[in-house]
């Protein structure tokens, strides 16, 4: 009785399986949305015709699992645009939609999503030497009518974070894409007004440009930018980077990018089924065309894993080019550099109230409750605080070679004096 139970309800639980597609008839329809929807008449029919030759064919014959299938069109599709995308949802609509309709756009408003993640603003901070750090994870749309959109609200609160930063970084590492709006919004606060060095999308009703409707009210045109990429960065997140550097305003650092540069939206194919359909392709001013197919090429290329850091040491070193005297910038990019080989072991002991621990490659200096203060090497027995090179340690030896004290000091003068006493 327990045993026929558990089975009916492990067969009331467990969600149903997918209806079989019918291959052929599924690559027609998504066929069918491309010719009336890319953003190239030419190009989409010799796409389309293209995807029904391989149906035909009996290339997706085998694929009744509408997941499979889904899978198999976009891996066919995606090297001809880096954005095709097919998907299938049980819950879709069963109708492919009107031929001429265009490709779908969100609902009105924002979206709860977007709000819930700050519209793509994930963090924004003040990195050692004053060096502006804002990480990007989407480009949501701004409403430039709504003088209180939300998205542009968070644009200009990140902004205004980072306004009195002597350089700007943005990560864009993990950012697949999103809208124009703010890619043209967040291009305006590093370069003039009316600038001509937006996208323009071409489309089969016209053009549409990315300059935003609203430019920033006080653009920064001296600040140094660095925009941080990968190979996961895409669309929107390639189109930004593509037009400060075309525009020579920012430094992009990392891997190069996905290649996705046709915007667009999923259009509904039928049966479950829908597809990411481009429907405009950008033309940049300055370059005369676009990053499809070969991303954008970083200026300085660095595995994404090391870009933060490489673009930190080269926001300080224009800081200090323009100011030699700034100690803090100076403290910091030493801070950045590789640590020399000591032994470590010559530091470990009691200092008054102190003491000093060998933890791998660093040292720890612990003081009774209190999170351990971590120090490394930066030379000539001086330390670096981690995460706090404004602090350092200098340590002192007697004539015997023996350490026997530290100092503690800061970028605001010398600090604590102590005597080893062990």
């Amino acid at each position: 009785m327990r045993l026929a139970l558990a089975l009916i309800i492990a067969l009331t639980t467990t969600p149903a399986a997918a209806q079989d597609a019918d291959p052929r008839a599924v690559a027609a329809s998504v066929a069918q949305r491309i010719r009336d929807l890319y953003f190239d008449a030419n190009r989409g029919d010799e796409i389309a015709n293209g995807l029904e030759a391989a149906s035909k064919s009996g290339a997706f014959d085998q694929l009744t699992d509408p997941r499979d299938l889904a899978a198999a069109l976009t891996t066919r599709l995606k090297p001809l645009d880096a954005h095709f995308n097919v998907v299938f949802d049980p819950n879709a609509p069963s109708g492919p939609g009107p031929a001429g309709q265009p490709a779908m756009r969100p609902p009105a408003g924002p979206n709860p999503m977007e709000r819930a993640s700050h519209f793509g603003f994930r963090r924004a901070e003040i990195l050692p030497g004053n060096v502006g750090y804002i990480e990007l994870r989407q480009f949501s749309d701004i409403n430039f009518e709504n003088p209180d959109d939300p998205a542009r609200q968070a644009a200009d609160a990140a902004l205004n974070f980072v306004d009195d930063a002597d350089a700007v970084i943005f990560d864009l590492r993990d950012n697949g894409g999103g809208a124009p709006s703010m890619v043209g919004y967040l291009s305006s606060a590093f370069t003039p007004a009316d600038a001509n060095i937006y996208n323009v999308f071409h489309n089969r009703q016209g053009v549409r440009h990315e300059a935003p409707a609203v430019f920033h009210p006080s653009p920064r045109l001296d600040v140094p930018v660095y925009i941080l990429i990968s190979a996961r960065s895409g669309s929107a997140a390639e189109a930004f980077p593509y037009t400060l550097q075309s525009a020579g305003r920012a430094v992009i650092i990392g891997e190069r990018s996905g290649g996705a540069a046709n915007p667009g939206g999923m259009v509904p194919a039928g049966d479950g089924f829908s597809i990411f359909v481009s429907s405009g392709s950008p033309i940049n001013p300055i370059t005369g065309t676009n990053w499809e197919g070969v991303g954008v090429e970083p200026d300085i290329p660095v595995p994404s894993a090391d870009a933060l850091a490489r673009a930190h040491a080269e926001a300080l070193r224009a800081i200090l080019s323009s100011d030699p005297m700034r100690r803090d910038a100076e403290w910091a990019l030493q801070a950045l550099q590789p640590t020399p080989v000591v032994d470590l072991t010559d530091f470990a002991g009691v200092y008054s109230d102190r003491t000093v621990v060998v933890v791998q490659d660093t040292l720890h200096v612990l003081a009774g409750r209190r999170p351990p203060v971590v120090l490394a090497p930066l030379g000539d027995d001086l330390f670096t605080v981690v995460g706090d090179p404004s602090r350092r340690y200098q340590f002192s030896r007697d004539g015997a070679g023996r350490v026997i004290a530290f100092d503690a000091v800061s970028l605001g003068g010398p600090g604590q004096r102590a005597r080893r006493t062990d």
